[in-house]
């Protein structure tokens, strides 16, 4: 059945999204959904643990991003939605994992809304330590979410802005440290060499199993790079500009994160990293450049509002959907009159402001966990992109669903490799006895999802049975 098909066949009152995300904005949303938090704070511990060897890590994992976004690409392509992991999972697993995958993407982006509200309240205390915590995370919560209602434009241009701001800082940081490394200028001239990445124990010095162990982070670190697939519903021409993010997603991370990474560790030796403590910070410091730990800061703070802007979008987005197709309350499919989910934003911020207030009374390990919990259900978003990107090109090759005009390179064949990394870094979590804390949460969140799919099959069978897949209607 082809598009046009079931677009005629689809009511015609049906409200639709606004296709409201040009090219620039979709740009700039997959460029700020592939830095983040994780590579700005959370790459110090990593270096403290691996060594030079973490640049290592974070190509290879960036080779097994770049194959699960082709894989959804070609799905997009295939049936452009919003929502489309949850749709793609309906579609090809079968009801359940739609309705799994939709609420455990929420899941994800309302904890680490949580995180990243408290998160950017303590950068605001960087420069205004008077100013009471929550005063600054509730003004954020409110900001941000009045963003989201007025329209999707704004959010777009909203972290368009976000994005600019970290891209801008990362060119400024590999920019300066080449100049250090060809001029020798500054404090840092005389120590800056390329052969810091080797001459201090090796290139992995604390052993490969250590630098193994830091994967799990490093897929943290690229949370959110799947953002781009939330937007298709709402790209100005998800044909032209959705293809364009994704093939330019091996550049970045070779620029953003394996390029900083090794300039960084080239101009300071790695045994002076440690946890808690920004690389970028560090490596100003070291240079001296004045204000530096303060621009660093503010770049950090950006970061941390971007993911929370980009949470409150994709989790009005996610609910709409999962009301959809039955599986939420109905009144979350109703759109606003700027064409916004705006009730499923709204429940999602009252979520993310429990969180801050959650984050007075837990102690700070419970910060970590929450991270954690959000690694592991962007995983789950992960495996089911791949799985169902291959049994979609099962299906294809028997013919029984038409051919995609973005095919990923390989076929199936890359996102088997995926999946097996996936599972491979899932077992590292296992083993690791701090973040194998998710593993139970996530067991706990499958119960009771699994507890709400009886109740849904008890009141209303149809919901839990396969239909046709439906091709959204926007604008």
């Amino acid at each position: 059945m082809t598009s046009a098909q079931v677009d005629t066949e689809k009511a015609p009152e049906e409200e639709g999204y606004e296709r409201g995300l040009g090219s620039r904005q979709v740009q700039m949303i997959a460029i700020g959904g592939a830095i983040g938090v994780g590579l700005f704070l959370g790459a110090g511990a990593n270096i403290a643990k691996a060594g030079p060897s973490l640049i290592l890590m974070y190509a290879l994992a960036g080779v097994i991003i770049f194959f699960i976004m082709r894989a959804l690409g070609e799905l997009l392509l295939y049936r452009p939605v919003s929502g489309s992991f949850a749709e793609y999972s309906r579609e090809f697993l079968g009801p359940f994992f739609g309705y799994f995958t939709g609420w455990t993407y929420w899941l994800m982006w309302v904890v680490t809304g949580m995180a990243e509200l408290t998160a950017a309240a303590i950068y605001v205390n960087y420069w205004f330590p008077q100013v009471p915590q929550w005063v600054t995370a509730l003004v954020f919560l409110v900001v941000l979410f009045a963003a989201n209602l007025i329209s999707v434009k704004l959010f777009g241009e909203i972290e368009f802005w976000f994005s600019m701001v970290k891209v801008t800082a990362l060119i400024g940081m590999i920019v300066i440290g080449l100049g250090v490394l060809t001029f020798g200028f500054s404090s840092a001239g005389d120590t800056a060499a390329v052969s810091n990445l080797w001459a201090f124990d090796g290139f992995f010095p604390k052993g490969i199993g250590s630098s193994l162990m830091t994967l799990q982070g490093v897929m943290f670190a690229y949370l959110a790079v799947e953002l781009v697939g939330v937007t298709a519903g709402e790209s100005e021409n998800p044909e032209k500009t959705l293809p364009k993010a994704i093939n330019t997603l091996p550049w970045r991370i070779a620029l953003f994160y394996v390029g900083a990474l090794t300039v960084i560790l080239c101009v300071v030796k790695w045994t002076e990293f440690a946890e808690g403590v920004s690389p970028f910070v560090k490596a100003f410091a070291v240079i001296g450049i004045p204000a530096g730990a303060g621009i660093v800061n503010f770049v950090v703070l950006t970061a941390a509002l971007s993911s929370c802007n980009s949470g409150m979008y994709s989790t009005g987005r996610m609910l709409r959907t999962l009301a959809d197709n039955g599986e939420a309350p109905r009144v979350f499919s109703k759109l606003s009159s700027t064409k916004t989910p705006a009730l499923g934003i709204g429940v999602s911020v009252v979520f993310m402001g429990i969180g801050v207030v959650l984050n007075y009374i837990v102690p700070e390990k419970a910060f970590g966990y929450v991270v954690s919990v959000a690694t592991a259900a962007g995983i789950w978003t992960w495996l089911m992109i791949l799985v169902s990107h291959v049994l979609y090109r099962r299906a294809v090759d028997a013919g029984r669903l038409p051919a995609s005009s973005f095919p990923a390179p390989g076929g199936a064949k890359c996102s088997w490799v995926a999946i097996v990394f996936l599972l491979f870094v899932t077992g590292l979590i296992a083993y690791d006895a701090d973040s194998r804390v998710c593993l139970y949460v996530m067991a706990g969140w499958a119960a009771a999802l699994g507890a709400g799919w009886l109740v849904l099959k008890s009141r209303n069978p149809e919901v839990t049975q396969r239909r046709e897949p439906e091709f959204e209607k926007v604008g």
